[in-house]
């Protein structure tokens, strides 16, 4: 990448122009940023491929739809704005965020039916929630939240990316408080949901186990249940009471930002001798594999860019 490349540092798609992420600004009146309104997705590209972006750009189609909310582009037109950015940039690794707001109302105006969606998009450096060499050394240490509950679906919907994390924060200070990284957090009856950014496994007697409300249906989740039945791994998606997280031999993480990620501590206690587990080992070497495989992923074309 040439180091006089104004986009070297990322790449956004604000109003209709690219501009270096730097300089990338959202109007403060925008109903995505005051009210959170709205819904976003995130996809990867690694060493120069994107790994299902068809996937996220559907995934994202289908929460607009759940929230009432009329994307401003179509598909292939978000697909090519996102292309285009990790393209000006020259990352090989990077994380590609797309997000659509109801928009800036007029003066007075409360009445989302009448407001104008907008468009959002950038593509930064590759995003790890555990970096590589904490999961090399066997994982990150996690705790369950004891006083934060996850917001209730009755009351959003968690199958649709938002920014309404105030019970994803309150439960990161908990775990800090706590000496460790992340959380989990449950329901109020008591089940794992998710966690910042990231759905929960557990490997309990050789199989698989991840809650099914509760969460956001993650690609990563969704590559891992498939790479399960390609292994003949038996896969069980359901409720997950908290308890089954601790008597799991093995615990991982996955989410776009990191892959799949190894949990070495759960409330200071050691999840596979604190070492990452055989079967999470197997299940990440194959989903970074997996990126260079041509059915999931293709090549970014970077042209004279970089």
């Amino acid at each position: 990448m040439t180091t006089d490349n104004p986009y070297g540092g990322g790449c956004a798609w604000i109003e209709g122009e690219y501009v270096p992420i730097g300089d990338a600004r959202i109007p403060i009146l925008d109903t995505g940023f005051v009210r959170s309104d709205l819904t976003y997705d995130v996809a990867g590209v690694w060493q120069g491929r994107f790994f299902r972006l068809d996937d996220h750009l559907d995934r994202l189609l289908r929460g607009c739809a759940k929230i009432r909310l009329a994307p401003p582009a179509m598909k292939d037109e978000i697909r090519a704005i996102m292309v285009e950015t990790v393209s000006r940039s020259g990352l090989r690794d990077a994380y590609v965020e797309v997000v659509i707001t109801r928009g800036v109302p007029r003066p007075g105006e409360r009445d989302p039916r009448l407001w104008t969606p907008r468009l959002y998009a950038y593509a930064i450096p590759y995003v790890w929630i555990v970096r590589p060499e904490i999961q090399d050394a066997g994982g990150v240490d996690v705790a369950v939240a004891r006083n934060t509950r996850r917001i209730p679906i009755g009351s959003i919907d968690p199958t649709v990316k938002n920014f309404h994390w105030g019970d994803m924060v309150r439960g990161l200070y908990e775990a800090y408080d706590r000496g460790s990284w992340l959380a989990i957090l449950p329901d109020a009856d008591g089940f794992v949901t998710e966690g910042a950014g990231f759905n929960v496994f557990a490997v309990i007697d050789g199989e698989l186990y991840t809650p099914a409300r509760g969460v956001l249906l993650g690609i990563t989740r969704r590559t891992v249940l498939e790479i399960a039945d390609e292994m003949g791994i038996a896969a069980h998606v359901g409720d997950l009471p908290v308890g089954d997280l601790y008597r799991a031999q093995e615990l991982f993480i996955t989410s776009t930002a990191g892959g799949v990620m190894p949990v070495a501590n759960l409330d200071a206690n050691l999840v596979s001798g604190g070492k990452i587990g055989a079967l999470t080992q197997e299940i990440r070497e194959r989903y970074w594999e997996l990126h260079s495989d041509p059915k999931l992923s293709f090549a970014v074309d970077y042209g004279a860019k970089v």
